[in-house]
This record gives structure tokens, C-alpha cells and sequence, in this order.
């Protein structure tokens, strides 16, 4: 038992001597927050290496890269439908702004600031809207609702980089009559089709039965001008053969 506080004791021990060695680094894309006593200081160290005073100085490294957060935003839309919606936001910190941010914010601004502003930005927008334009719209809604947030954010020093609609999930009431209502547009488009279809196909029986009529009416009025064209023909049909007559006389055939 005496051996593993000790194992205990050496641990702490290095861990305090670790956290005030007298230097550390900055990563890329990060800045440091000095503070001094505790207290934050105007200070913001860059990208590199850097010293501090041993128990003095303390240095909160701050990420200023582009970071994500997913939000499910509860509202309601403006013909009073039920709307979940779920976004995502890139943003980042501010470099110059690291040292402010951290001391009225904390390290832990996704959960204090920036989700409760993407909750208030939906709500207010999408209240602007019927729960169909949220569908139709969608673009519409997505520039209302990052106008806000870029106007919330920048007086905390954190920067919008992004702002996209992932879903909107309704409820399934909401849902059945949408679907209904697709179901008839395209029944009722069906069945336009159809009509057409059966008119088309109506005029070409006219245009075909027009056609005919022309062509008899355009015959007939030949054969009234020009009686040769009758006799003509009824040559052509002949067929060589006369016609058998009982008495075994050979027949008369009148040609006009």
C-alpha cells in the first residue's frame, strides 16, 4: 500500500512540475492565453515557442481553426407546424479575440454560446415561413437563419464560416398530407397525360378521315371534268374475259 502512494505521490508531483515548466509551444492554428495569477492578460502568444514564469504564468491554448457543431433546433413554422431541424455551422475563434473570448466565455463556447444562438436564429426564421416554403424555400431560409447568426456571433469575436440545413423532420401528420398531396398532382398529371393523349390521337382520326374525304371530293370532280378518266379504268379492271351468257352467243360489250 505504501509503494502505490508513492507511485501516487510521484505523479502528482511531476504533473505540477510538468504544468510549470518554464516553456511550452503553440501549435498551428491555435494562440495562447496568458494569464498571471489567474487572471487573464492582454497577451495572446502566436504559433511557436514561448516562456512563463513558474507558478506564476499559466498559458490556455485556444483553437482558432475552422470547427463544427451540429444542432437540432426545435420551432415551429408560420402556419404552426411542428419543425425539427438540424444544421450545422462552421465557425471560428478570432485570433485577436482568444484572450476576451476566453475570459467571458470560457473554453467551453459551443455549449454556452453558439448552440443557444443557432437555436434562436431557427426558431426566428422558420417562423417566417409556412411549413411547405421551408421545403420549396430552403435556400431562403438558410441565408435568414446565417444573417442572424453572423450578427449574433460577432459580438462575442467568433466568426461564421459556414451555415447548411442538414434535415427538416415535421411531424407525421404533416408528412401523410404532403405525401398525399404529391400522390394527387401526380395522379391528376397522369391523367392529363392520358387526355392528351386520347386528343391526339382523336385528331388524327379527323386529320385521316379529312384526308379521305378531300381525296374522293378531289376524284370525284376529276371524273365530272374528264369522262375518259371512267372509261380508262374500266379498261384497266378488265380482265380479258367476257362474260358466259347461256345459248353459247358471244356477248355485246358496250364500252362508253
Amino acid at each position: 500500500m505504501t509503494g502505490v502512494i508513492k507511485i501516487f505521490i510521484i505523479i502528482f508531483v511531476l504533473s505540477i512540475i510538468w504544468k510549470n515548466l518554464p516553456f511550452g509551444t503553440v501549435g498551428a492554428g491555435e494562440r495562447g492565453v496568458r494569464l498571471r495569477f489567474s487572471a487573464v492578460t492582454s497577451d495572446v502568444i502566436d504559433e511557436g515557442f514561448y516562456f512563463k514564469i513558474p507558478f506564476i504564468e499559466e498559458v490556455i491554448i485556444m483553437d482558432v481553426k475552422t470547427q463544427k457543431d451540429q444542432v437540432k433546433a426545435q420551432a415551429a413554422s408560420r402556419d404552426l407546424q411542428t419543425v425539427t431541424a438540424e444544421v450545422a455551422v462552421n465557425f471560428h475563434i478570432t485570433p485577436d479575440a482568444v484572450a476576451t473570448v476566453y475570459q467571458t466565455i470560457g473554453e467551453d463556447y459551443k455549449f454556452r454560446v453558439i448552440d443557444p444562438a443557432v437555436q434562436e436564429s431557427v426558431k426566428a426564421s422558420t417562423a417566417q415561413f409556412t411549413a411547405e416554403e421551408l421545403i420549396t424555400r430552403r435556400e431562403d431560409v438558410r441565408e435568414k437563419v446565417l444573417g442572424l447568426l453572423v450578427s449574433k456571433m460577432q459580438s462575442y469575436g467568433i466568426l461564421i464560416d459556414g451555415f447548411n440545413i442538414i434535415d427538416f423532420d415535421f411531424s407525421k401528420s404533416f408528412n401523410q398530407a404532403i405525401e398525399s398531396k404529391v400522390t394527387a398532382e401526380q395522379d391528376a398529371l397522369a391523367a392529363k397525360n392520358r387526355l392528351e393523349q386520347v386528343k391526339f390521337e382523336a385528331d388524327q382520326r379527323i386529320a385521316e378521315a379529312k384526308g379521305k374525304a378531300e381525296a374522293i371530293r378531289v376524284e370525284s370532280e376529276a371524273l365530272n371534268q374528264n369522262p375518259q378518266i371512267l372509261k380508262l379504268r374500266t379498261i384497266e379492271k378488265w380482265d380479258g374475259n367476257l362474260p358466259t351468257v347461256t345459248g353459247g352467243a358471244v356477248p355485246f360489250v358496250n364500252i362508253p
